[in-house]
C-alpha cells in the first residue's frame, strides 16, 4: 500500500504547482498575504514530496520508478520517470524555489502582477523536465518554464530589463525552434520520442535514418547548449541575469541546470554506446567550449564593476566549470560534478537574494569619490578623537552572507565549493579511487586543472575587491532596513551549502551510485518498456 502510494506522488512536483498558479489567478493581486502563503503552502509540499522521492529512487535502484499516464503502456503513454538523476535535480530545484518565494514575501511582489502564479508555473515547468520520460513531453514543459520565464524577467520593469527581455525572448524562441526540428528530425527518423524506446531502437535503424536522429540530436544540442549559456551563445548571460530582480535571478540560476540534466541524460541513454563517433565528439565540444565558457566568465568576473554584473559573470564561469567536466566523461567526475552543480546553485541563489540588500545603502556619489581616492591615492582626513568604529547588526549580518557566498564561489575551504573543486582535481589522479595507484592526466586534464585554479583566483580577486569597497570602505553610507524575510532565504540556502559540506560523504555516496546507474542505460529502459515496476507493485 505504502509502495503504491510513494509511486503515485511521483506526479505532484507538477500538478500540485500548475494546479496552485491556475489558482492564483482568481485571487485580486491586493490580498497579497493570501497569494503568498498559498504559493508557500504549495511549495513546501514540493519540497517534501521530493525529498520523499530522493529515498523513494535510493530503494528503487537500480531500476527506475515509471509512472504511465492513463495507464497506457510504454513506448505509447506519457511517462514520468524517476530515478536518482531525477531526484536530485528535482529536490535542488524546489529548494532554491521555495526560498526564492520567501523572499518575495518582503515587497518584491508589489513590483508586479501573478508574480505567485508565474513562479508555480515556472516549478511546474521545471519540475516535468526531469521528470518526463519522452522528448515531446520534454519540449512541453521546456516551454511552460520559458513562458513563465519571460514574464518573470520583466518583474519590476525598468529600461534595462525590457531590453534584456528582449534579448532573451529571442534568443530562447532561437533555441526552442531548435528544439522543435530536432525533435521533428528524431520522430521521422525512428518513429518514437519516448527516450528508453529510442534509445532501444537506435542500434537496430539503418544507417541513412541513424544518420537524421543524429541531425535530430544536434538540434537538440544546440537547444540546450544556448540554454546552459555556452560560448558562443552565451552573449545574452551576462545582461539577462544582471538586469532579473532578485528572487528571480535565483530562480533562473535553476534554468541552466535543466541544459546540464538534459545533456547528461540523453548523451548517456542514446549516445554511450555510440560506435559512429557522435559521443566523442560531442564530449570533445562539450569540453573546449566550456573552457572557453570558463576563460569568458573568470575575465568578465574581473572587469565587474557592480555586484550584478559580477553574479552574471560568475554564472558564466559556473558553467564553463560543469561542460569542461561533462566533456571528460567519466562516471567519477560525473558524480562530483553533480555536487559541485547543487553547491554552486545554492551559492549562486544566495549571492542573487544578497545583492539588492547589500546595494541599498550605497550611495553613487560616494561610491565615485571611493574610486577617484583610490587611482589618486588620496587620503581621508583622520580624526584625532576617534579611535575605531562601531559596526551595525545589518552590516554584520549582510558581510558574513557575502563572506560566505564569496568562500562557496571562490572554492575555498572548508566549504562544498572548495570540496567540489578539490574532488574534481583529486579524481583525475585517482579515476579509481583514491585506494588505487594515481595516473597522470592527459593533456585535457591539465588544462582543466590550469584554468580551474586560475578561476578561483580570478574571483578571489574580484570578490576581495567588492567586499573592501562594499563593507570595509564605505563606512559613511547609511544602514539599510533590511527584512528578516530577505535574510532568512540567504542564510537558508548557506545552511544548505554548509550541510552538503558536513555531509559530504554520505551524499557523494548516493551520487555515485547515481552515476554508476545511468551509464548502465539498460536499467533506465528495462524500468521503462517493461517490469512490475511500473506499476507501483
Amino acid at each position: 500500500m505504502i509502495a503504491v502510494f510513494l509511486h503515485h506522488i511521483m506526479v505532484l512536483p507538477v500538478i500540485l504547482p500548475l494546479i496552485t498558479g491556475a489558482l492564483l489567478l482568481f485571487i485580486r493581486e491586493h490580498s497579497r498575504r493570501l497569494k503568498s502563503a498559498l504559493a508557500l503552502v504549495s511549495t513546501g509540499f514540493v519540497v517534501l514530496i521530493a525529498a520523499i522521492l530522493i529515498y523513494r529512487a535510493q530503494e528503487l535502484a537500480p531500476q527506475a520508478d515509471v509512472y504511465n499516464l492513463g495507464n497506457w503502456a510504454a513506448p505509447f503513454a506519457i511517462v514520468f520517470v524517476l530515478d536518482r538523476l531525477s531526484a536530485v535535480f528535482l529536490l535542488m530545484s524546489v529548494l532554491t524555489a521555495f526560498c526564492a518565494l520567501i523572499y518575495v514575501t518582503a515587497h518584491w511582489d508589489r513590483l508586479g502582477a501573478h508574480f505567485y502564479s508565474l513562479s508555480q508555473f515556472f516549478l511546474a515547468g521545471i519540475n516535468g523536465v526531469f521528470l518526463t520520460g519522452d522528448i515531446f513531453n520534454l519540449f512541453v514543459f521546456f516551454e511552460v518554464m520559458l513562458a513563465a520565464s519571460y514574464a518573470l524577467l520583466m518583474h519590476g520593469s525598468g529600461l534595462a530589463r525590457v531590453r534584456a527581455g528582449a534579448h532573451y525572448v529571442t534568443v530562447n524562441l532561437v533555441a526552442s525552434s531548435c528544439f522543435l526540428l530536432g525533435a521533428a528530425c528524431i520522430y521521422g527518423g525512428s518513429g518514437t520520442l519516448n527516450m528508453a524506446d529510442l534509445a532501444s531502437r537506435l542500434a537496430l535503424l539503418p544507417e541513412d535514418t541513424v544518420l537524421i536522429c543524429q541531425i535530430g540530436m544536434g538540434f537538440l544540442g544546440i537547444a540546450f547548449l544556448i540554454k546552459v549559456g555556452m560560448w558562443p551563445l552565451c552573449f545574452w548571460v551576462p545582461a539577462t541575469y544582471s538586469a532579473a530582480a532578485a528572487p528571480v535571478g535565483a530562480l533562473f540560476s535553476i534554468t541552466g541546470k535543466v541544459g546540464f540534466y538534459v545533456i547528461l541524460r540523453l548523451s548517456l541513454l542514446l549516445l554511450e554506446n555510440d560506435t559512429t563517433g557522435l559521443h566523442a565528439a560531442l564530449c570533445q565540444i562539450l569540453f573546449y567550449g566550456g573552457l572557453i565558457t570558463l576563460i569568458v566568465g573568470f575575465t568578465g568576473v574581473l572587469a565587474s564593476q557592480n555586484l550584478s554584473r559580477l553574479s552574471a559573470n560568475s554564472v558564466l564561469a559556473s558553467t564553463g566549470i560543469v561542460l569542461a567536466a561533462m566533456g571528460l566523461d567519466h562516471p567519477a567526475l560525473t558524480a562530483i560534478t553533480v555536487y559541485y552543480i547543487l553547491s554552486s546553485t545554492f551559492a549562486l541563489a544566495a549571492f542573487f537574494l544578497l545583492i539588492e540588500p547589500v546595494e541599498r545603502n550605497q550611495d553613487i556619489a560616494a561610491n565615485v569619490l571611493a574610486v577617484t581616492m583610490e587611482v589618486y591615492g588620496e587620503d581621508e582626513e583622520e580624526e584625532e578623537d576617534e579611535i575605531g568604529f562601531y559596526i551595525p547588526a545589518t552590516a554584520a549580518i549582510l558581510g558574513a552572507c557575502f563572506t560566505l557566498c564569496a568562500i562557496l564561489l571562490i572554492g575555498m575551504p572548508p566549504l562544498s565549493g572548495f570540496i567540489a573543486k578539490f574532488m574534481m582535481i583529486t579524481g583525475l589522479f585517482w579515476p579509481q579511487g583514491p585506494a588505487r595507484a594515481y595516473i597522470l592526466p592527459d593533456i585535457q586534464s591539465w588544462l582543466f586543472i590550469i584554468f580551474l585554479v586560475l578561476a578561483g583566483f580570478a574571483q578571489l580577486i574580484a570578490m576581495t575587491r567588492s567586499g573592501i569597497r562594499l563593507f570595509w570602505a564605505s563606512l559613511d553610507t547609511y544602514m539599510p532596513k533590511v527584512q528578516i524575510s530577505e535574510i532568512i532565504p540567504i542564510a537558508v540556502l548557506l545552511t544548505f551549502c554548509f550541510t552538503i559540506s558536513l555531509a559530504a560523504e554520505p551524499v557523494m555516496r548516493y551520487l555515485d551510485s547515481m552515476a554508476a546507474e545511468i551509464y548502465v542505460p539498460a536499467n533506465y529502459i528495462h524500468s521503462v518498456l517493461g517490469g512490475a515496476i511500473n506499476k507501483g507493485e
